[in-house]
């Protein structure tokens, strides 16, 4: 076996500017009493890390610290008393630590999060209790893996919650790892897909994925009609609410009953909302903080079931971590940004 080392490369970010985003070498973790040490192989950026560091998202945030919340890797070492996994077992940390089925304890969904408050990720090795991590799908790369804890999770819960079926209509809204993770799903299911994207080139993109149809939403801004035509005039039975902005736009495009599940803010953090069109259309609209890690195991048994492979917009090493932030910042990618470590 390996040996592991006293200290550690990691990334800590010193201050709300990404160019404060600095390598250093800390101490190793040590993993105490139903825990294990995970050698962490790759992570993957998620939004969330963007209005963290940049300190929109937890105002209180304190400096340094290290970010990101999720990796895949191999368990180098155990804490007395583990049985969940063995030295060399290849895992995926959750998210949201503690919640292993039904509703989160509301302390557990503030507070026990990698990526902040908990330590994140972003590191060559990490400690988490054995109870709040999984078994990497054995068909997917530690790349591929590290993109699965948020965006997947999050993709796969919204459909799940809201009772996909095959044959009904799923709005996605735009080209990042939670839509394009719910683009596969769906599909996978046997639904219908629209996308909302800002170019023709992404439009071919998510065709070539699967997607039924798709809007360059920069084009027709006003996209609700013209989404709810494409659906022969039944609307949207799911819509994975991405942006936040866009709910009202997302409501006059649904099918009598349908369902919002609100996954994301990246157009703010506040939408004036109809209320007439949930009363008279019967509409459901639920906030998804990411999934359980019942759910995160029912989920990777349907990726492999279904062969669905990450789509993974590029691959940066650990010293080019800022590089990572700033392109995440600016959109555009498509898919998942991963830092391989």
């Amino acid at each position: 076996m390996t040996s592991i080392p006293t200290t550690m490369r990691a990334i800590e970010a010193h201050s709300t500017n990404f160019d404060d985003l600095t390598l250093s070498t800390l101490p190793t973790p040590q993993p105490q009493a139903g825990e294990i040490l995970v050698r962490v192989k790759a992570a993957s950026i998620n939004y969330r890390d963007i209005v963290l560091v940049k300190g929109l998202y937890k105002p209180d945030i304190k400096f340094p610290f290290v970010p990101l919340s999720d990796a895949s890797g191999e368990v180098a070492a155990i804490g007395p008393g583990v049985t969940r996994f063995r030295v060399g077992d290849h895992v995926v940390p959750t998210f949201i630590q503690g919640w292993p089925n039904g509703l989160p304890i509301p302390e557990r969904r503030a507070n026990w999060t990698l990526g902040w408050p908990r330590t994140g990720v972003l590191q060559e090795y990490i400690v988490v209790p054995a109870d709040d991590a999984v078994l990497k799908p054995a068909s997917l790369s530690h790349i591929e893996a590290a993109t699965l804890p948020i965006a997947a999770l999050t993709a796969w819960s919204a459909l799940t919650r809201g009772g996909i079926k095959g044959g009904d209509w799923v709005l996605v809204e735009g080209t990042g790892g939670v839509s394009i993770f719910a683009l596969q799903f769906a599909k996978s299911m046997g639904a219908k897909v629209i996308v909302l994207t800002s170019s023709e080139d992404k439009m071919q993109r998510v065709r070539s994925l699967g997607s039924d149809s798709a809007v360059n939403y920069k084009q027709v801004p006003e996209w609700s009609g013209v989404v709810r035509d494409m659906t022969g005039g039944h609307g949207i039975d799911i819509v994975v609410e991405t942006a936040g902005s866009t709910l009202p736009q997302a409501l006059k495009a649904m099918s009598f009953g349908g369902y919002v599940g609100i996954v994301g803010f990246l157009g703010g953090f506040e939408v004036p909302m109809p209320i007439v069109p949930l009363i008279e259309s019967m509409l459901r609209i639920e906030g998804i903080a990411v999934g359980s890690r019942g759910q995160f195991e029912a989920m990777n048994r349907a990726i492999e079931a279904a062969g669905i492979k990450p789509v993974i917009d590029r691959v940066l090493a650990l010293a080019d971590a800022k590089e990572a932030f700033k392109l995440m910042e600016r959109g555009g990618h498509f898919g998942k940004i991963v830092i391989e470590l």
